[in-house]
């Protein structure tokens, strides 16, 4: 580990001396992708600084404690002995952690979809809720939302909704909510007061760009058409929806949010380009099985990740064992602490497999 540690400040000096060169500078794309590794290897750096000094302060608190003779003083470089192993523990633990392999496609934009399962209504103003969550959340990171396309209900459901968030690690952290959801209350509809059991299923999508997907156009039919349900002037008027149809997979896309047909078009293609690659991570994903199952945030899509309980005012998360009684603000977007938890015991889980190898 440590080899590797000082191979990477070799490069992080490189990097810094290159970010000085002129020519670097005036070269876009280069100066951008050496900011992002300057980036990536700045808290790598910094951890492995502090620690290396933690471990000169226990070396000459030792050597010092040999020599001296007053009590006051052996008291002093004790505490001073004690403080930086205790320091030197917590960063090892936490270069360890910098140091586990990354998901390539962790700092990318990630489309989710959101889609009623098990309910009826309900499961569709679940849906529904599970889609205004999101966006609170997102929101709150100073991140960015696009609604991509929406199949709504009439009364406040979502049968489906895909939409994009753009915004610095956003598949790092959106990519934990990837799974079944189940929540439990008594619909509105329910005049017995009987709590019923719905279920909506989240997809969270890596964008994919055109050079991550190839798609042959004669793999694919479009068709345009008049967009359905409310909208505005000329959004019913003009053959604006576009329907793609890729015939190897059979997944059909439907986008009529914007008046504009290239703009529905580009909309249906990135939803694509998404779920085409996303097949293509589920496929390698399902041929390291057991790694799969021993991250959370990358396994079956039908399994029941979380519980939110209304009558109880408690969301349990099941991969985690956690359960939290705070239900309104957790509706609102307050999942964090979740995702933290989460983030937290997949790392805990490859640095128990790293150990083990």
């Amino acid at each position: 580990m440590f080899d590797k540690l000082d191979d990477l400040i070799l490069r992080y000096e490189e990097v810094m001396n290159l970010l000085s060169e002129p020519d670097v500078a005036n070269d876009t794309n280069r100066f951008r992708q050496l900011m992002k590794e300057q980036a990536n290897l700045a808290p790598i750096v910094e951890a492995y600084k502090e620690y290396k000094s933690c471990k000169e302060t226990i070396d000459d608190s030792l050597a010092m404690l040999e020599e001296e003779s007053d009590e006051e003083m052996r008291d002093m470089l004790k505490e001073e002995l004690s403080t930086a192993r205790k320091r030197v523990e917590e960063l090892e633990t936490q270069l360890k952690i910098l140091l586990l392999p990354k998901d390539p496609n962790d700092d990318k934009n990630v489309i989710v979809e959101i889609r009623a399962g098990a309910g009826g209504e309900e499961a569709a103003l679940f849906a529904a809720e599970m889609y205004r969550l999101y966006v609170h959340y997102v929101e709150s990171r100073g991140w960015k939302v696009e609604l991509l396309e929406s199949d709504d209900t009439g009364i406040g459901g979502m049968k489906s909704v895909n939409f994009m968030v753009t915004g610095e690690g956003a598949y790092s952290v959106l990519k934990y909510e990837s799974g079944v959801h189940r929540v439990q209350r008594v619909p509105e509809t329910e005049s017995q007061g009987r709590i019923q059991t719905s279920t909506c299923s989240v997809a969270v999508m890596p964008e994919a760009e055109e050079v991550d997907v190839q798609i042959d156009e004669k793999d694919i039919r479009i068709d345009v058409m008049r967009a359905s349900g409310n909208g505005g002037q000329c959004v019913n008027t003009t053959d604006s929806a576009v329907r793609l149809t890729h015939y190897p997979t059979g997944i059909v896309i439907y986008s009529q949010t914007e008046k504009s047909q290239l703009q529905n078009k580009a909309k249906a293609f990135a939803l694509l380009r998404a779920k085409l690659y996303d097949l293509e991570l589920q496929k390698k994903q399902d041929a390291e099985a057991a790694e799969r199952r021993s991250q959370i945030g990358t396994g079956d899509r039908s399994e029941k990740i979380r519980t939110y309980n209304f009558p109880q005012g408690r969301v349990t998360d099941h991969r985690i064992n956690l359960t939290l009684y705070k239900l309104d603000k957790i509706m609102n977007g307050d999942i964090q602490e979740i995702i933290d938890a989460c983030i937290a015991a997949d790392q805990a889980a490859k640095l128990a497999k790293m150990n083990e190898n």
